[in-house]
């Protein structure tokens, strides 16, 4: 049957979960159980929207398709490109903090990072005062006075994020088109071009699973334990992008308390995320925070508790009753290096020593109203990105 590739990827990939090596718990199998789920929808959509010849952009990831440690701040948008072709990006600024662009060469597998070839953030592009911008793509020469940048050999994947700092802030609009063929039909679909794209799908639920396993053993599990490391350059990531990484595993009676410099970059964010390198819900439970949503204390320091019990705090980031997790800070848009100075300290103490290990600990309590209040402003926010 025509889709029989896709139906033995699904299998493939559903032993993959099954068989993960994280795995403990009933909960941490359901819970890749619903991530297969939105792989399967990200693969099957991704497979039949993409087109060289006539391409656009879409969400790989999202709060119901989600991979990569997604980040809850950031809207993500992707599209195919060739090396050889000339596109224009068309848009219209929104509010949000940033907006960045990379171009990458080949893709992410569980055998490597893909090359990246061109990465700038909309400070680099000139900007009409109403806040539209036209942004130009190919082989080159390049001409960042006019907004056009190099397709170096091997270019493939065109990837824009959106960042919120602030969850009230509104996104822009985004369009690409490939200028040879703008104007044209796209051409008609074909049995065999059916064909391709379940088989393309089906590659790309298992790359999707194997590469996004592997990306913790990489980066993250062969940390010490319950530690952070110093600020460092995103690997693949953006050039103005600096990371903070870790895991965690922590007992019931346990909280850990990260604490680290309000920053002066425009965006900081912190969040947890699964072993299947996936965000927690950050839609109904507040497993994340960036610079605008955490409160600073007195003394200019940012001390935020991770827990699975709550600790009636404003700075508390839910686990979720998972035991362990990955921890991960990002700051973006910078215009300056990041040293130790700039980043996290981990502690672990007991749940019930938080008052005593905490500072400011009174003037950070939160009631169970204000809570419930941050909870809904989050749902209303992610319910606005409309991206259901």
């Amino acid at each position: 049957m025509l889709t029989d590739p896709l139906t033995a990827a699904i299998a493939e990939a559903e032993k993959l979960v099954a068989t993960a090596p994280h795995i403990r718990t009933e909960d941490d199998l359901t819970e890749g159980y619903g991530y297969l789920a939105g792989g399967i929808a990200a693969c099957v959509h991704a497979a039949w929207a993409h087109s060289s010849t006539h391409p656009v952009f879409i969400t790989g990831t999202g709060p119901y398709a989600k991979m990569g440690l997604d980040n809850p701040d950031t809207l993500y948008w992707g599209a195919a490109v060739r090396d050889n072709a000339e596109y224009v990006v068309t848009g219209r600024r929104g509010s949000t903090c940033d907006l960045s662009f990379q171009v990458l060469a080949g893709n992410y597998t569980d055998a490597a990072v893909p090359g990246n070839v061109t990465a700038f953030d909309d400070r680099a592009l000139r900007i009409a005062d109403d806040g539209t911008f036209e942004v130009r793509f190919g082989p080159g020469p390049a001409d960042p006075e006019r907004n056009y940048f190099t397709l170096a050999p091997g270019s493939s994947q065109l990837v824009v994020r959106e960042v919120y700092s602030d969850w009230t802030q509104r996104r822009g609009t985004l369009r690409i088109d490939r200028l040879d063929t703008l104007g044209t039909p796209a051409p008609a679909p074909t049995h065999q071009d059916a064909v391709k794209r379940y088989e393309r799908a089906g590659r790309g639920l298992v790359s999707r699973v194997k590469t996004w396993l592997q990306f913790p053993e990489w980066f993250y599990l062969k940390l010490p334990v319950n530690t952070v490391t110093e600020p460092r350059r995103t690997p693949g990531g953006l050039d103005t992008q600096y990371s903070s990484v870790g895991h965690f595993d922590l007992a019931d009676d346990e909280a850990m308390i990260l604490t680290l410099p309000a920053t002066d970059a425009p965006y900081l964010g912190f969040q947890i995320g699964s072993l299947w390198y996936i965000s927690l819900d950050y839609i109904h439970h507040q497993t994340s925070l960036n610079n605008t949503q955490a409160r600073v204390d007195p003394d200019g320091m940012v001390r935020i508790v991770v827990s699975a019990r709550n600790p009636g705090l404003v700075n508390w980031v839910e686990t979720l009753g998972r035991s362990r997790g990955i921890l991960q800070f990002r700051w973006q848009r910078l215009d300056r290096e990041l040293t130790a100075s700039d980043g996290p300290v981990a502690q672990v103490v007991p749940f019930e020593g938080l008052a005593d290990a905490l500072p400011f600990h009174d003037a950070n309590r939160i009631t169970p109203d204000d809570w419930a209040a941050r909870i809904a402003a989050r749902q209303a926010a992610i319910a606005d990105r409309m991206l259901g």
